[in-house]
């Protein structure tokens, strides 16, 4: 084992960590994803606003940050006011204005960008001193492309053929899909991928899980130790990993133990919880003990998961912490994985998802499926 700077506690390669503190003493700044974790569509999740109080009221600084590039902060921040979730529009950090930051850095102020987007776009190009125009015919100097449930094929036509010019492109995230009542409807990541099929053209993206967001948020909120939380394995855990934070996955959202069990290195957070309580916890520390003959174990207080060459090799007991269950599979999971051995990953969900159901894990499919 080795102790990090924050004072957790790593179990040797496997990327979970121990904290002897709740992670609001140990990490300045918490950023939050926000559907999946702060809320599901119109609604919280039950327990986030009486957790994210108790987190402030213990000194917290919150930050939401998301690549929903549609909604101005100022939106984003009256519905979470409407919550009882209190913010101001400086504590939402959108993917828009990474992509408008980024553009500034390049480009002088007055500069003309084709923007590809709604509202939230706008407001973030013209807080960075930039103008954006709708054709390529208004002359810009660069494309900035960004998800609205208002953008057509003539907009998409505009935008390929600006690219085709040869403008610079920035899209500012690839999210296939968006959360619409009914199911998953074509997100930014699709809408780019039309722009992107018509031009043979890669844009430079800026949202999750690239880094230029995380950095977004460090540079408005003065992050010394910033804490990101997130659902999605993909983006999320894997930005918070390549922008080199600490991350705590929460299994109120979209991601489940099946996808925990089977994430990639770059995927693994650096804590689980239930739901947003896991910031006022102490997390237990994870240990693992590779063995002979393809056996691992891997252990968390009470909780104890054997496998011998990827297959379980003992059921644990159900009478522990759940949380500490999945801690512990997930922890065997990933050493097999890293030994060349393939987890019985069904096995493990069915186990661990009956005891989180039991123990009335609150919404997000708790099993996972990706």
């Amino acid at each position: 084992m080795s102790t990090t700077p924050d004072g957790s506690v790593r179990a040797g390669g496997v990327g979970l960590r121990g904290a002897e503190a709740p992670l609001t003493e140990l990490y300045d700044v918490i950023l939050l994803d926000l559907d999946g974790v702060v809320y599901i569509g119109p609604e919280a999740v039950p327990g986030a606003p009486e957790h994210l109080a108790a987190a402030r009221a213990r000194g917290a600084r919150l930050a939401f940050v998301t690549n929903n590039a549609a909604r101005p902060p100022a939106v984003v921040a009256e519905h979470l006011t409407r919550l009882d979730v209190p913010c101001h529009d400086e504590d939402v950090i959108t993917s828009a204005q990474a992509a408008a930051h980024h553009l500034r850095s390049r480009l002088s102020a007055g500069a003309r960008v084709l923007r590809i987007g709604g509202q939230g776009l706008t407001e973030a190009l013209l807080a960075e001193e930039l103008l954006p125009v709708d054709a390529l015919d208004d002359l810009p100097v660069a494309v900035v492309q960004g998800f609205s449930p208002d953008l057509g094929w003539r907009h998409l036509a505009e935008a390929a053929r600006a690219v085709r010019a040869g403008l610079p492109w920035v899209a500012t995230n690839l999210d296939p899909t968006v959360p619409v009542q009914g199911g998953p409807a074509p997100g930014n990541g699709a809408l780019v991928g039309t722009v992107r099929i018509a031009t043979g053209v890669e844009p430079l993206v800026v949202g999750k899980p690239e880094p230029a967001l995380f950095a977004e948020a460090v540079r408005r909120t003065g992050a010394h130790r910033p804490l990101m939380v997130g659902d999605r394995l993909d983006t999320d855990l894997e930005g918070a990993r390549r922008a080199g934070m600490s991350g705590l996955f929460v299994l109120t959202g979209v991601h489940g133990v099946a996808d925990l069990l089977i994430a990639s290195p770059g995927e693994r957070p650096s804590y689980v919880a239930r739901d947003l309580g896991g910031l006022l916890e102490v997390h237990p520390e994870v240990t693992v003990a590779p063995g002979p003959d393809g056996r691992v174990s891997a252990s968390c207080r009470a909780a104890e998961v054997v496998l011998t060459r990827g297959r379980l090799a003992a059921s644990p007991s159900p009478v522990v912490d759940p949380v500490d269950l999945l801690r512990a599979a997930a922890a065997a999971a990933w050493s097999s994985t890293d030994h060349g051995q393939e987890p019985d990953v069904s096995a493990l969900t069915s186990f661990v998802t009956s005891a989180l159901v039991d123990s009335a894990v609150p919404l997000g499919d708790v099993a996972g499926r990706r």
